[in-house]
C-alpha cells in the first residue's frame, strides 16, 4: 500500500470516528468504517511481520545473535545467504 493511499485511509477512518462521536453513523458508514479498520489492521500486521522478519540482532560487541528461527525465515525469503 502506498503512503498516499494509507494516509487517505487513515484520514477517512478518523473522519468517520469523529462523526460517530458527534452525531452517529448510518448503517452504510458503519460498514465502511469497519471495512477500512479491518484493512488497516491487516496492512499494519503484514508490515510489522515483515519488519520483524528482516531484523538482525547484534549484541553490545557487534556479534550477531539473531535467532535461528528468524535466520531460517530470512534464508527462505532470500534475505540471507548464510
Amino acid at each position: 500500500m502506498t503512503k498516499d493511499k494509507e494516509k487517505k485511509m487513515v484520514d477517512r477512518i478518523n473522519e468517520l470516528y469523529h462523526k460517530k462521536k458527534a452525531e452517529g453513523l448510518t448503517a452504510e458508514e458503519e460498514k465502511e468504517r469497519e471495512k477500512l479498520h479491518q484493512e488497516f489492521i491487516k496492512n499494519f500486521r503484514a508490515s510489522f511481520k515483515q519488519d520483524v522478519e528482516n531484523l538482525v540482532i547484534l549484541d553490545k560487541d557487534g556479534k550477531e545473535i539473531t535467532s535461528e528461527k528468524a535466520k531460517a525465515i530470512q534464508r527462505k525469503k532470500a534475505l540471507r545467504k548464510n
